[in-house]
């Protein structure tokens, strides 16, 4: 059986045996919490994905390359890579970008969106394994990468290469951005484990 701690939501998790493949597992975690909870906080965390994404068609703010947008949505993103682990941060980071594209844009904000959301969470994978950053640090890489990503879809989309001009404020945009969702993210973090362990 597991202790009144261990059903509590841990920040790193262990590997001990099996792990579950899918986001949507129901056999308990490491830490002994329900699959049926963890599909709950990653729908919310979805949500808010969302909610962040139509935020940013709100702001009529513009980098030259149309469909490039700021990644405000990767807040869930690095709250359900701290919360959870890799592969849910992974399968929420690509939903959202389907979801965001097809709902709020087209079908190549869905390429942008893919490629910065890919490559963002993939070097925030590497960077929170390390052990090395804290979570505004891991958060300011991501936003710098996506960006990056996106810049490069658009140069082969429009089949270019003097979309990269836009290279310096883009890469300043994202490390601005991703610092501010990371110090958003650690703030807001303990806050949502003293939550989710009173549940």
């Amino acid at each position: 059986m597991h202790s009144s701690t261990e059903d509590n939501l841990p920040k790193p998790q262990k590997e001990t045996g099996k792990q579950d493949d899918s986001p949507f597992d129901n056999s308990p975690d490491s830490s002994g919490q329900p699959g049926t909870g963890r599909t709950a906080y990653m729908g919310l965390l979805l949500a808010l994905a969302l909610i962040l994404s139509y935020v940013e068609t709100l702001i009529p703010f513009q980098f030259g390359v149309p469909g490039i947008k700021l990644g405000l949505a990767n807040l869930a993103v690095v709250l359900s890579l701290y919360l959870f682990d890799w592969k849910r941060a992974f399968f929420l980071t690509t939903i959202k970008a389907f979801l965001s594209g097809l709902l709020f844009g087209n079908l190549f904000m869905i390429a942008y969106s893919l490629a910065g959301a890919w490559l963002s969470v993939l070097f925030m994978i590497l960077l929170k394994k390390s052990r090395w950053f804290h979570v505004p640090v891991v958060s300011a890489a991501g936003g710098v990468m996506h960006n990056l990503g996106q810049l490069l879809v658009a140069a082969l989309v429009v089949e270019t290469y003097g979309v990269l001009y836009y290279m310096p404020i883009l890469m300043a945009a994202g490390l601005i951005t991703g610092l501010v969702i990371g110090i958003a993210a650690s703030l807001t973090l303990p806050y949502i484990e003293n939550v989710l362990n009173h549940v």
